[in-house]
């Protein structure tokens, strides 16, 4: 299965993907199931800033994709009852594209970056003025006779979103007055996610049906709602419509997705780091090219649930597999690789 096709990826793939995924976003606190820290917490800052009349401090989110980062913008903004003005940060290839949106925006409305750690460094030290003074500075002419021309700004809120907090320079990262957090998702959390998008969808699902898809969903709600979808159509097919646990589990099984979530892709690697390289050390490059990968998938899509399960380790000589990881796969791990990956879990657990 190629790694575009993943039902198990975190990222969307179309646009009418995320057309549905807009139509299953919900619109206030109340109804957003989960994280509820940083709702608590937010919902406080919101409300104070609304009692002084003054815009909100600029919110930095951050954690694994699929976790609802851009939802939480949008409620933000609905509970603010401001306006939200949306870009990227691939997408602000100049300084004059942020001029462009800076001078765009309104009093107090909501500015969202996804993916703010892929500006340039020409345009997050634009962002600096912009955020602490609400002003840009604009630079007129050439050479000896260019002038600089300060334009202010009205009091607006910067919502930055990322899941590479640590590529964000320290100056950068210290101009956000909020920062928050997104965590996994537990199962309870995710079956109550399915259940509202089933309701809204006009699924017909069964409680077990929704635990057991939360229960392979890699705590993650995009991947929960996407998942769904696609039982949904199995169920029309092989069935009346009904989602039950029987027709839920025949579907993932034919989509090869297993107890815990996981696809092909992270069983080959799995297999692969057992298989050809004993358990491991592997180096990421040599590992990438044994499961004909690239390294930087492995990195951003692949390892990170797997980490997560405590089905692998990262060490200074490569990744190695732990006991987990030998269980789940169905091999046996020989004593001396017994005695160090111990070692390594219980690193992880300290």
């Amino acid at each position: 299965m190629e790694n575009a096709e993943r039902f198990v990826t975190s990222s969307l793939s179309s646009f009418d993907e995320e057309a549905i995924e807009k139509s299953l976003r919900p619109k206030t606190f109340n109804d957003y199931i989960g994280q509820d820290k940083v709702k608590s917490n937010l919902k406080i800052f919101i409300e104070a800033s609304k009692k002084r009349g003054d815009a909100l401090d600029h919110v930095l989110l951050y954690g694994p994709p699929g976790l609802g980062k851009t939802t939480m913008s949008h409620i933000i903004a609905n509970e603010l009852g401001v306006d939200i003005k949306i870009t990227s940060g691939p997408a602000i290839e100049r300084a004059a594209d942020l001029a462009a949106i800076l001078t765009n925006i309104n009093e107090n409305d909501v500015l969202f970056i996804d993916e703010i750690h892929a500006l340039s460094r020409n345009v997050e030290e634009k962002l600096y003025s912009a955020m602490e003074d609400y002003a840009f500075d604009i630079m007129i002419g050439k050479g000896p006779s260019a002038q600089t021309l300060r334009v202010n700004l009205p009091k607006f809120t910067l919502i930055g979103a990322t899941t590479r907090a640590g590529m964000l320079t320290g100056p950068f990262r210290d101009r956000f007055g909020v920062i928050c957090r997104l965590e996994i998702y537990n199962k309870n959390e995710l079956a109550t996610i399915i259940r509202r998008s089933a309701k809204i969808l006009g699924i017909d699902l069964d409680d077990d049906a929704a635990i057991e898809l939360a229960g392979r969903s890699r705590g993650t709600p995009r991947i929960a709602n996407r998942l769904i979808k696609r039982v949904r159509d199995f169920a029309q097919v092989w069935g009346d419509g009904k989602v039950t646990k029987e027709i839920t589990r025949k579907a993932l099984e034919f989509l090869e997705i297993d107890e815990l979530g996981l696809d092909t892709n992270d069983r080959k690697m799995l297999q692969t780091l057992i298989e050809k390289f004993n358990g491991g050390p592997a180096g990421l490059d040599t590992l990438a090219a044994s499961i004909n990968e690239d390294a930087v998938t492995i990195e951003d899509v692949l390892e990170p649930y797997l980490l997560q399960l405590g089905f692998i380790a990262r060490t200074p000589r490569g990744r190695i597999a732990l006991s987990n990881a030998y269980e789940h796969m169905g091999y046996k791990m020989d004593e001396e690789k017994a005695k160090d990956a111990k070692l390594y879990e219980k690193d992880i657990k300290d």
